[in-house]
């Protein structure tokens, strides 16, 4: 039974990712229809289509990869990645609206992210370093491994600089740990400088956290040897210190991304201009949609990034409530069928490679629809299997292709 049960969970599987790719196509032939045409979006469908292709082509070779050489070529592939991180900040380019981003790498007439290389990579890697060990982590302090794993590539894209793209390097260490067996009062002291680092705008909110952690930390203190508490507090008042000089040290996009997610209405004709027709175009749509490329927010060329990042609002626009249902539905189940492998899984290396994938794209779904309702700051990070991106496309389908095939060899 658990082996029929894993047949018909990869068709479902498949069968979604395979319809979202099919609607992401559809959705970047439609971002491309405006009343005044444009260069840049006219035929990027017909490119996504053949990425497409290229993403299926590789998912069926990578299902037929032995899941103990996919092991063996974990941490060969984490140096790899990072050498073409290092690359990315010297020869890197940008392109289009994110021309100031060093992600691309050109070889002649190819260009790739090497982020999204490394993205899997580290999940290889995390379940290389974790799925070894006997125990659940017991202490803190071994869980500084697993993160400077991460750390190092997360910096090197916060570096290019691409925020968007790093958050789902944070995604897939919190998910890695958390099936890894780290306690959840572990992982929320990890997390914790972020929060103080947010706090941080108001010193009499911060102050009251810092005491509160302290005295969070003093009940936890059968589970935390001294130094580790210590460290926790240390790294909470730097996180406060530092969030001035960070501030100042935003380009004044950022700067205004962050505000405008406050207050919209601050500059409703520039850096809010973004958030506040994405929210149009999606209320607009109504119930059942404006139909099938006739958007008129999109067809007007309102929305920057309609295409790639904002590829939500056009679905919204165009196919309605219903249309944003259906597609959420599928990423849901595509989520809940990645869960059930890692937990039909009894090899730990099997898990945590299916688990750190989902947690990379869950990160991914969850800022991207959140930036375009306004529920999260804007930033650069797209819709798996939805918005224009070849790299993007093609490995996400790799990842699948490596989750379903350690997923079938390390089931119960």
């Amino acid at each position: 039974m658990p082996r029929l049960s894993v047949v018909v969970g990869d068709r479902l599987l498949v069968g979604a990712v395979l319809l979202l790719s099919l609607l992401g196509v559809a959705l970047i032939y439609s971002a491309g229809v405006l009343n005044v045409p444009s260069p840049v979006t006219r035929d990027i469908w017909q490119r996504q289509l053949l990425w497409l292709f290229l993403g299926l082509s590789a998912f069926v070779l990578v299902s037929k990869v032995p899941s103990r050489w996919i092991e063996w070529a974990a941490l060969p592939a984490y140096v790899l990645s990072i050498l073409l991180l290092f690359a990315t900040l010297v020869v890197g380019t940008g392109g289009g609206t994110a021309a100031g981003i060093k992600s691309w790498i050109g070889v002649g007439g190819f260009r790739f992210q090497p982020s999204e290389v490394a993205k899997l990579a580290t999940v290889l890697a995390l379940a290389r370093l974790m799925g070894g060990r006997k125990d659940p982590p017991q202490a803190l302090r071994e869980l500084l491994a697993p993160a400077a794993l991460v750390g190092l590539p997360l910096a090197l894209v916060v570096l290019q600089p691409d925020l968007g793209t790093g958050l789902a390097f944070v995604g897939i260490l919190f998910a890695a740990l958390y099936w890894g067996g780290a306690p959840v009062p572990f992982l929320l002291l990890m997390a914790s400088p972020g929060l103080a680092l947010i706090l941080s705008y108001d010193t009499r909110i911060w102050s009251g956290y810092i005491v509160v952690l302290t005295v969070c930390l003093y009940f936890l203190r059968y589970r935390l040897y001294l130094v580790e508490s210590v460290g926790v507090v240390l790294a909470n008042l730097a996180a406060g210190t530092i969030a001035r000089p960070l501030w100042n040290s935003l380009a004044e996009y950022q700067r205004n991304r962050i505000l405008v997610f406050l207050d919209p209405s601050l500059d409703p004709r520039g850096a809010g201009w973004q958030i506040i027709q994405s929210k149009v175009a999606i209320g607009s749509g109504g119930l059942f949609g404006k139909g099938f490329t006739m958007g008129t927010q999109k067809r007007l060329d309102f929305v920057p990034e309609q295409h790639t990042d904002f590829i939500f609002s056009v679905l919204g626009e165009e196919l309605g409530f219903l249309g944003t249902v259906l597609v959420l539905g599928l990423f849901t189940l595509v989520l809940f069928r990645m869960v059930r492998l890692a937990e039909e899984s009894s090899d730990p290396f099997a898990g945590l490679i299916v688990f750190g994938i989902f947690g990379a794209w869950l990160t991914h779904v969850f800022i991207n629809v959140g930036m375009t309702i306004g529920l999260v700051p804007i930033t650069g990070i797209p819709l798996p299997f939805l918005s224009y991106g070849g790299s993007f496309l093609l490995m996400s389908w790799v990842s699948l292709g490596v989750a379903l095939r350690v997923a079938r060899e390390g089931e119960a």
